[in-house]
């Protein structure tokens, strides 16, 4: 607490005794003023305080000399600002954050802004205001103003490191960020904390090597500090010295050998540098201690969908629903899973029901469209496409997926104009491209056809995925047969089946006989639905 907050019993007796004289026709809130005064003595509740404030407010309404007065606002805002603070603690120390903090936050700028006005240039309470307004939110211009008045107080040392490393967080220029921080470092070199929030705008800045030193000089000041460990194996990850990271958290459970987060980190950092087996043993063990972790269990399941372990990914997603039902990711995890194991109808009931307790969660509509589309439900995906992009009419992802089921219904040409929308705001998906240029190339309507951009998307499309997908370069030959370059045709199509599949190979092959007979290829539409030539 600040040291004009400070009342000692000592200070408040001596008071009760130089104004429990005469003069009472002046000071007529004397015996308010008294009480309040008491009450701060013993005041160890909010309701206590509470007390007091009521008591002074009292006295200063029924009337106090000039220097009761005086004292009497000096005890309200001190009450004021122990209540305020109190309620912000409430705010800064609860993990996780509770639900009514914004509520918190609104009561307890109320009196911290009272007891500014009362006493104005009081750091600590300039400081607090700054704080909760830099919250989700909050008033930013209120904290830019705070922490200047705060500034005008002259504060030293580590407060004025404090009111820099705030005033800092307020700057979206990179630069005034990291030079405020510097001069954080400057006010109190032996305080890591400045250090660790200027390793962090150096972090944001990207300029990860810098941001490590930052991380080493706090650790050298506080060698046990887990959270220093934790950013600085995070930035180690994000410059992909996945190894150092490795290390860095290793050192952080030394110290904290059951810190969760800690091994959860770990294990992410693992999946960073592509050694998923070392990522699982690690959830395996923390799994042992913690089996009903529902987050270990979502994180263990994906990677498990990700090393082609559908079986286990399920096991993994149905405990996690058995702890907790409602759990949106399990849901959405779960639905992907039943889908790659063509149990379609599974994953949309699931995902039906999710919209139905979420109805806002744009999410999983667009997780339900797709699961439509991939059970030839196109009616269905179009209607729940249609709503996304009537809320957001340039989701590139709905545009990409209504396109797709209108290819699916043999509507080219508006297949031919959301998939235009798409590249103008993502030329480098291959998909998108691959799919246009196989329209353009093998439309039945001549009016559709452009076989010499069609060969510029593919083209592109090949090179985003290296040559290697066989039907992007089935894509590619159809588009120089539409041209009449049948060799060129012939060529990509040999290379298309040279790479594929088993399954890919019979219509691959059609396409190869189309073009050694020197026929371009074509989409034959009947009834709506495309059919094979």
């Amino acid at each position: 607490m600040n040291r004009w907050m400070r009342f000692t019993a000592a200070a408040l007796l001596t008071t009760l005794a130089l104004h429990a004289g005469p003069a009472r026709a002046e000071n007529e809130g004397l015996d308010d003023l008294n009480k309040a005064m008491e009450q701060k003595l013993v005041a160890e509740k909010l309701g206590d305080l509470a007390e007091v404030i009521r008591l002074a407010d009292s006295a200063l309404e029924k009337g106090l000399d000039k220097d009761n007065t005086e004292f009497a606002k000096s005890l309200l805002a001190s009450a004021l600002y122990e209540r305020g603070a109190a309620v912000a603690k409430m705010i800064f120390d609860s993990s996780p954050p509770n639900s009514r903090w914004p509520q918190f936050r609104h009561i307890a700028l109320r009196d911290l802004q009272r007891a500014d006005k009362l006493q104005a240039g009081q750091i600590e309470v300039l400081k607090l205001i700054a704080k909760l307004n830099l919250l989700p939110g909050g008033d930013t211009e209120q904290a830019a103003k705070a922490l200047d008045e705060a500034f005008e107080a002259e504060p030293e040392g580590k407060e004025r490191a404090e009111i820099l490393i705030l005033r800092a967080s307020l700057y979206k220029d990179p630069e005034k960020k990291l030079a405020a921080l510097r001069k954080a470092i400057e006010a109190d070199p032996d305080n890591p904390a400045p250090r660790r929030s200027r390793a962090a705008a150096l972090a944001m800045a990207e300029k990860f090597d810098e941001a490590i030193e930052q991380f080493d000089e706090a650790l050298k000041l506080d060698p046990t500090h887990i959270g220093t460990y934790e950013a600085k194996a995070l930035v180690l990850a994000q410059a992909e010295k996945f190894d150092e990271a490795i290390a860095a958290l290793d050192r952080a459970l030394e110290l904290e050998p059951e810190n969760l987060e800690l091994q959860i980190q770990k294990a992410r950092v693992y999946v960073a540098k592509g050694d998923r087996a070392a990522a699982l043993a690690t959830l395996d063990r923390v799994l042992e201690k913690n089996p009903e972790n529902v987050t270990l269990l979502l994180l263990r399941a994906s990677l498990h969908e990700e090393a082609d372990n559908p079986q286990k990914a399920l096991a993994d997603v149905d405990r996690a629903l058995a702890l907790e039902p409602d759990r949106t990711a399990a849901i959405r995890l779960r639905a992907m899973l039943l889908a790659g194991d063509d149990r379609f109808d599974e994953a949309i009931a699931a995902m039906e029901k999710l919209r139905q307790g979420e109805p806002d969660d744009i999410l999983a509509l667009m997780q339900l469209a797709m699961l439509y589309t991939a059970a030839e439900k196109y009616e269905k995906a179009m209607e729940a496409f249609n709503t996304i992009l009537a809320e957001d009419p340039d989701n590139r992802l709905a545009l990409h997926g209504r396109a797709d089921v209108l290819l699916n219904l043999g509507k080219q040409a508006e297949a031919i104009a959301d998939y235009e929308k798409c590249i103008k705001s993502d030329v480098a998906d291959s998909a998108v491209l691959n799919n246009l240029a196989w329209v353009l190339a093998t439309s039945p309507d001549e009016q559709l056809r452009d076989g010499k951009r069609a060969i510029e998307l593919a083209t592109k499309a090949a090179e985003l995925t290296e040559f290697k997908k066989p039907h992007i370069l089935s894509t590619l030959a159809a588009a120089y047969a539409e041209t009449g370059d049948f060799a060129k045709a012939r060529e990509w199509s040999q290379k298309a089946l040279e790479i594929a599949t088993d399954e890919e190979r019979e219509p691959l092959a059609k396409e190869l006989e189309s073009y050694r007979a020197d026929k371009p290829w074509r989409e034959v539409l009947s009834d709506g639905e495309p059919v094979e030539p």
